[in-house]
């Protein structure tokens, strides 16, 4: 497997000097947590066995949320967290892409145009919901910020997961959509989203005074698709939540000064690879690190972390078990002992890189 951090190592030099002006802050400091991102360079831990008390040094990871090789832990903790949310209704996965025309400036204002996007997404379902002859009430949803599509190029979107639900809360109702005849089920008309979304991030962004391009099209993108329970969904949006848009085992080749890495075409679901410039493919990387302390994922309506004892009453009234949507999830491995094979335990955390010593260190991996 080829490490992100080896080929930073390598193409460093030549990346800074073709993209130095175009870097933003928040892009130069993942570029410096992720090339020594458990290198030798990095800190260490210390673990010692329970059994035989043997010893060994462990890298740090560096912690950074668009590493790939890290924050593994915390995608898993969010994904709990939203399943413990499940309720007993019809889950829909509902994208709200941005338009070319508009990219320009998303780049431009990146904090104020993701904002948007994901208020705005929000907003429309909700203003749905409200309207709904079956719903008539306040939604839930599940909000998720990508900035890439599958060939890591530039492409902000939005990812809803939402269930055909809704709660009455003057009249202590909970309603779900009745799918008729239409097995694969039935929320909203997508033409319809997408003209709502339209006018709402428009009037957005003209209420920011922001500058629009002279010319956006009339007609706009939002892809609505059944889910069923939304387990996968949720899989899916979790696993570029915090380790990045790009998994080091899809970085197949590194020769020649080009990179190579793999992914899966959206239309033909078949495998293909993109091959690349060093540098250009750093660029493509760093491209989608969101400025420092945006929330890349949020929860709204009745989804939201306020409204825990709201879920745990729904859940007991409608039978739901949150616990068994957990069972299926792979718990964290433990870090296990080479000469016995017992549970190892950190003892101490943020040990200077061994060449810092003044002694003579063994191995970051062993002691």
């Amino acid at each position: 497997m080829i490490l992100l951090s080896a080929l930073i190592q390598t193409f460093e030099t030549e990346f800074l000097a073709g993209y130095q002006d175009a870097l933003l802050p928040s892009q130069r400091q993942a570029l410096a947590a992720m090339k020594h991102c458990r290198t030798s360079q990095s800190p260490v831990m210390l673990a010692q066995c329970a059994d035989c008390e043997s010893q060994r040094f462990v890298p740090h990871s560096c912690g950074h949320r668009h590493c790939p090789h890290c924050q593994s832990h915390e995608s898993q903790q969010w994904l709990e967290r939203q399943l413990q949310r499940q309720v007993p209704a019809a889950y829909f996965l509902l994208t709200f892409t941005l338009p070319e025309e508009l990219r320009a400036l998303a780049w431009q204002q990146q904090r104020t145009l993701y904002d948007l996007m994901i208020r705005c997404s929000w907003e429309t379902v909700k203003t749905f919901t409200l309207n709904d002859r079956q719903l008539q009430g306040n939604a839930g949803a599940i909000a998720v910020l990508h900035t890439h599509s599958r060939r890591l190029d530039y492409h902000p979107h939005v990812h809803l997961v939402m269930p055909a639900a809704a709660i009455d809360a003057d009249k202590r109702l909970w309603r779900t959509k009745n799918h008729g005849k239409n097995q694969t089920g039935y929320l909203f008309n997508h033409k319809a989203l997408a003209k709502v979304f339209r006018a709402k991030l428009l009037e957005g962004i003209r209420q920011s005074e922001l500058d629009l391009p002279s010319r956006y099209p009339e007609k706009w993108v939002v892809d609505v698709k059944s889910v069923g329970r939304g387990d996968k969904a949720l899989v899916y949006l979790g696993r570029y939540l915090y380790k990045g848009v790009i998994q080091e085992k899809d970085i197949v080749a590194c020769r020649d000064g080009q990179v190579t890495f793999r992914y899966q075409d959206s239309k033909t679901r078949q495998m293909q690879t993109r091959t690349l410039p060093g540098a250009q493919f750093l660029w493509l990387i760093l491209r989608h690190v969101l400025p420092k302390g945006f929330r890349r994922a949020r929860n709204f309506g009745f989804l939201h972390p306020n409204s825990k004892r709201l879920i745990g009453l729904l859940q007991v009234l409608l039978g739901v078990n949150p616990h068994r949507a957990l069972a299926w999830l792979r718990k964290r491995p433990s870090l296990t002992c080479r000469c016995c094979g017992g549970i190892m335990r950190i003892i101490k955390t943020r040990i200077p890189p061994p060449f810092t010593i003044g002694t003579q260190s063994p191995p970051a991996n062993e002691i």
